[in-house]
């Protein structure tokens, strides 16, 4: 009962409430994780704008229902998908809907634990699950493909901070009852932190750059290190696997800007660097290979910064 007035909040009404608890799954081998509750269709609308889906991602629907956040995403945006959910009652509603919608080519609904689900195809994962599912579900969620999009409805990921959050207003939210819906949105990170280091021609002369990235989920800092002088990272920011951030340090007894961007690839980052300066001035073609990985310090994604 505590987990289920976790979602009611202290605005559903008694009687949807005990609804949801009625809805939920009646599994023997499996105890169910998350009451049903229904996202509104103008939430799943927003949902899916928010996360910009389109005819060439896979979405993923954890506690999918009945159904509606899988199917609208391929009925009005061409998208592939499934969803998962223990009740085997929502996976029947899930199919008809599918069915009645014309989508059954594009989308599949399928009775299992979210956790025990494979979610290395999706592109954009959607979920409305109880906050401490979701944290629990954070470390899976970390280790996806970087770029994947994921929008949660009402609950967000403890101090893993979304990229974007708005609140919207769900008439038909709790059974007409209505009330405000939270949508949360993040962009899983790659991972940055520890070292790298690249060689850049400046002014004809090669000269060697160290970097040391410190990360907590999508918000890095750091230093750099040119020529055995350091200097400290601004403006870093990461979106995905798309980094960019710049410094000022002396290149040839002259200060130099430079401005990094980037695309993350494992141990690689591969991108450009803008050079500015009264002896320089150039656009160059930079790339930079791991030295050295910072543990995570906790299950998920949490890194100290590394500095010099």
């Amino acid at each position: 009962m505590q987990r289920l007035l976790m979602v009611c909040r202290t605005v559903m009404p008694a009687l949807a409430c005990a609804g949801a608890l009625l809805s939920a799954p009646a599994r023997a081998d499996v105890e169910p994780r998350v009451p049903y509750v229904p996202t509104p269709q103008a939430v799943v609308d927003r949902m899916l704008t928010i996360a910009k889906v389109t005819a060439q991602d896979y979405l993923i629907d954890l506690g999918s229902g009945d159904g509606r956040i899988v199917v609208t995403a391929a009925k009005k945006f061409g998208a592939r998908g499934f969803g998962v959910d223990l009740n085997p009652v929502r996976i029947s509603e899930a199919n008809d809907n599918a069915h009645k919608n014309g989508v059954t080519d594009r989308v599949a609904f399928y009775q299992r634990d979210l956790f025990a689900t494979d979610l290395s195809a999706a592109t954009v994962i959607t979920m409305y699950l109880l906050p401490r599912v979701n944290i629990e579900l954070r470390p899976k969620l970390l280790e996806l493909k970087p770029g994947t999009r994921l929008v949660s409805h009402d609950f967000d990921m403890g101090d893993w901070k979304a990229d974007y959050h708005v609140r919207v207003d769900a008439q038909d939210k709790y059974a007409g009852a209505g009330g405000d819906s939270d949508i949360y949105f993040w962009v899983v990170p790659a991972k940055v932190a520890g070292g790298w280091r690249s060689q850049l021609p400046v002014a004809g002369k090669p000269q060697t750059y160290e970097f040391s990235f410190g990360q907590q989920y999508q918000v890095i800092s750091g230093s750099a290190r040119v020529n055995g002088r350091a200097v400290k990272i601004q403006d870093a920011k990461l979106r995905g696997a798309d980094l960019s951030f710049t410094f000022t340090a002396e290149v040839n007894g002259a200060p130099v800007k430079h401005e990094f961007t980037g695309r993350v690839d494992g141990e690689r980052i591969i991108g450009q660097a803008a050079l500015s300066g009264s002896r320089v001035a150039a656009r160059i073609e930079w790339i930079a290979d791991r030295t050295e990985r910072v543990a995570a310090l906790v299950p998920g994604f949490v890194h100290m910064e590394a500095g010099y």
